[in-house]
C-alpha cells in the first residue's frame, strides 16, 4: 500500500461567520488560524459563511415557495 495516500484527519473548529456559532469536529480542513477551544488546546480555525445554526432549513425561516399557483397559471395560459 501506498504511504500517505489520505489526508489528515482531525479537530478543527468551525466558525459561522454570520451568526459567530463555533463547534468542534473532525475534518480533513487546515488552516494557518488556530483558535483555543474550551478545554483549552487549540485547533485549527475553518470559517464558514453559512452552518446549521443559520441556514434557513435547519432554522425553520425557510419560504414556502407556492409552486400549486404557478402551475396552474401555466396550464390557463396554454390551455387554449
Amino acid at each position: 500500500m501506498k504511504v500517505d495516500t489520505h489526508p489528515k484527519y482531525h479537530p478543527v473548529v468551525f466558525q459561522d461567520l454570520s451568526s459567530d456559532f463555533t463547534f468542534l469536529t473532525r475534518s480533513t480542513m487546515s488552516s494557518k488560524e488556530t483558535v483555543k477551544w474550551t478545554d483549552g488546546k487549540e485547533y485549527p480555525l475553518v470559517k464558514v459563511e453559512i452552518s446549521s445554526h443559520s441556514h434557513p432549513f435547519y432554522t425553520g425561516k425557510q419560504k414556502v415557495i407556492d409552486a400549486g399557483g404557478r402551475v396552474d397559471k401555466f396550464r390557463r395560459r396554454y390551455a387554449k
